[in-house]
């Protein structure tokens, strides 16, 4: 519909776009192609991890204006399911990557289903047409067709193109096929209403604090509004496009970075300009903390960070896969996003946890601090490894070496937990005065552990003692949470 003939404050939208398909057919380079940049090179494990949003400008047509289209490129690992789903949500069309030489694959069916859940128009691009001899596409049409996808031509409606990503034949194409898909879609915002969307990403930045990637649906966003979700609030005090650059205004369907949110947005919330609703208090948030850091029979206890929600959430999924291995669950304490900080350690160390860091960094502090109270950081930037080494733990092929174990053989004073006085027998290594503890109880192996506790000093006979080597008796001044019993283990950990 031409423009004159909205109303004063009607104007035409352009579409958003989301990109889905199996991992490696070709989504993020497709992309590259058209915004002529090196995302894919630059994404560690050679796989797409995090969603980002881009507007490109399709060159006019004979006569015509030029025209906007907004990206949204999401990831193509199994991981990222619930991400993908809720790209899905936010656009008004989606292309579904397929490549011609592969066909259709368990990723693409999922996306499939996505597409049909949630009512997206989709067109199909096939890429790697250069990949197949005489540019031969019957393959994946035919394993379209038996997934329920009719291209045109072939019994159905879907309108497809072929293309390679990796040459450019047939991305012009390509574009004006999903101009010309949207142009039926009527697409329209209101310049004077509030403005609203969807966040795409949020993530914790050290200098910056909360920037919320998000994609402007309706209204017009302005530096200075009062933004909400449904469980994060704040003021826009800083406004950006998808270059970086600040601005004063953006229109539908820009995708912007807010910078000014109270605390963390969910991946996939709608927000909307209006009224500020006071967030749940630090000390509520530390409280609900406190409630389930308690640790449980046979758990592993994780604390997960992550440099952003999205990767945050990529984590839970994958951990998913390896819950309950080796007779043992995985019980997530605290999930957050962000560095590594000293906080962070305390609350392991209080709680038997494990830090597990995902694409993010250790500060120095925390460093230190873990390594004084024997707490276990694990950090990569690729989220299947961090999978393996909790699969490790939990299977009992990795895990914390050990600098001393004690077993308790009595209890003397247990009148206040943080002063227990106990006995004990070095059973091997060295025990240390000052050092943090596990504590373990059973009869049989592997043993429970039941949470952690601190050797304020150890006394040999009459004298205090700095440390305790293998073979020696002696006394304990322990302070735990856990009433620590005859026949428990200690063990402090490397």
């Amino acid at each position: 519909m031409a423009s004159e003939t909205l109303g004063k404050n009607i104007k035409p939208r352009p579409p958003i776009v989301v990109v889905v398909g199996h991992v490696d057919h070709g989504k993020t380079t497709l992309l590259d192609y058209i915004r002529k940049t090196t995302v894919a090179a630059r994404e560690a494990g050679g796989i797409t991890q995090a969603v980002g949003a881009y507007e490109i400008v399709r060159a006019p047509a004979a006569g015509g204006p030029a025209r906007k289209i907004t990206f949204i490129d999401t990831p193509g690992h199994e991981a990222f399911t619930a991400m993908r789903s809720r790209g899905a949500q936010a656009a008004d069309l989606a292309v579904l990557v397929v490549a011609a030489d592969e066909g259709v694959k368990p990723q693409t069916k999922e996306a499939i289903k996505i597409l049909e859940e949630t009512k997206t128009p989709f067109v199909v691009a096939l890429n790697k047409i250069d990949k197949v001899q005489g540019g031969n596409l019957e393959k994946a049409k035919t394993d379209l067709a038996n997934a329920g996808v009719l291209l045109e031509g072939y019994g159905g409606q879907v309108s497809y193109h072929g293309v390679s990503a990796k040459t450019g034949e047939g991305v012009s194409d390509l574009l004006d096929l999903i101009l010309l898909s949207t142009d039926v879609e009527n697409l329209t915002y209101d310049a004077a209403a509030a403005a609203s969307g969807f966040v795409l990403e949020a993530r914790r930045d050290p200098r910056r604090g909360i920037e919320a990637s998000v994609i402007v649906r309706e209204g017009t966003l302005h530096r200075g509004d009062a933004v909400k979700t449904h469980t994060a609030s704040g003021k826009v005090k800083i406004l950006e496009d998808f270059t970086g650059k600040a601005v004063d205004v953006l229109e539908p369907s820009a995708p912007a970075v807010i910078i000014g949110f109270e605390k963390l947005p969910n991946v996939g919330e709608v927000f909307a300009v209006g009224e500020l609703k006071e967030a749940r208090s630090p000390q509520a948030e530390e409280a609900a903390i406190t409630q389930i850091a308690k640790s449980k029979p046979n758990t592993l206890n994780l604390i997960l960070k992550a440099s952003d929600a999205g990767s945050l959430e990529a984590l839970l999924v994958v951990l998913k896969s390896v819950d309950k291995q080796g007779g043992k669950e995985i019980n997530v304490v605290e999930e957050s996003v962000g560095d590594v900080t000293d906080g962070d350690v305390r609350r392991a160390q209080a709680t038997n946890a494990t830090i597990i860091g995902f694409k993010n960094k250790v500060e120095k502090g925390a460093r230190n601090l873990a390594d004084a109270q024997t707490v276990m950081i694990i950090t990569s930037d690729v989220v299947y490894d961090l999978a393996k080494a909790v699969e490790d733990f939990l299977t009992g092929k990795l895990g914390p070496a050990t600098a001393g174990e004690l077993e308790v053989l009595a209890v003397f004073n247990q009148e206040k937990l943080d002063k227990q006085l106990i006995g004990g027998r070095v059973e091997k290594g060295t025990f240390r005065a000052k050092a943090s503890f596990e504590i373990l109880r059973g009869s049989s192996a592997p043993k429970t552990s039941l949470g952690t506790g601190r050797a304020l000093s150890l006394r040999e006979k009459k004298s205090e003692i700095a440390t305790a080597e293998k073979g020696k008796e002696i006394g304990i001044l322990a302070s735990s949470q856990i009433a620590i019993q005859v026949g428990d283990t200690l063990v402090i950990h490397k």
